[in-house]
């Protein structure tokens, strides 16, 4: 099964930024951790600060992937164009955070990416990919 988890903006920075709601642990270092944990299946891992990659690499692997995990840092709160790719594919996408989204600043407490995902997954800290993964060995994606 092939497996992509897309990261957006400022994501690049876990392990460094704000660690009191991000945890002290990067990205990289949990992926080592979170293939080794899922070795059944094949996770790819794509990190962009640009809105518009993100949206060409959701269409690249949107018709050939089992599932997106997606975690569009601060353009869930702003992308329409997100949104729209989303809707336009037939990979479903699992919405992830790792802080409890409505449990912070009102701004965040409304994802316009929401409606186009399967499932949203948050405030488990990197638990919440991990998560997303163990619905699929549980069918519910």
């Amino acid at each position: 099964m092939n497996v992509i988890i897309i990261n957006g903006p400022n994501l690049n920075l876990l392990g460094k930024r704000e660690t009191s709601i991000y945890g002290k642990i990067s990205f990289e270092d949990f992926l080592i951790q979170l293939r080794s944990d899922f070795d059944e299946y094949k996770i790819h891992y794509y990190q962009s600060n640009i809105e518009g990659e993100l949206i060409d690499k959701i269409h690249e692997v949107g018709f050939s992937f089992d599932l997106i995990i997606l975690n569009a840092g601060g353009y869930t709160h702003t992308s329409v164009s997100l949104a729209d790719a989303i809707a336009s594919i037939s990979t479903p996408v699992i919405e992830v955070h790792i802080s409890n989204i409505y449990s912070r600043e009102e701004f965040r407490k409304k994802s316009l990416i929401s409606q186009s995902c399967k499932a949203i997954i948050c405030g488990l800290g990197l638990g919440s990919y991990t998560a997303a993964l163990e619905s699929l060995e549980k069918k519910i994606s």
